[in-house]
């Protein structure tokens, strides 16, 4: 993700604070697998709300990782599938 920034012209003490977690990765990576098995379909809102937090029951020191990605904060991440998708 800094590699990719970094290409992009961005300077780096401007966008390390919104870099993820590691345990947002690692929440990232859960979901990732979950659609995979689930045939890669993207998940809508609802969907997407019950994966994480299926992940926080199933991993509780992801727990605030899951609700720190559902809260409105960090939808500006550009990293951020959420905010990916609101952008198209």
């Amino acid at each position: 993700m800094i590699a990719e920034r970094l290409r992009a012209g961005e300077d780096p003490w401007d966008f390390m604070d919104d870099l993820p977690t590691v345990d947002e990765l690692v929440v990232f990576t859960l979901r990732a697998e979950t659609i995979e098995a689930n045939g890669g379909n993207r998940p809508n809102a609802a969907r997407h709300y019950r994966v994480l937090r299926q992940i926080a029951l199933d991993y509780p020191p992801l727990t605030r990782a899951v609700w720190r990605l559902l809260g409105d904060a960090n939808t500006h991440r550009r990293w951020d599938a959420t905010a990916r998708a609101d952008a198209s």
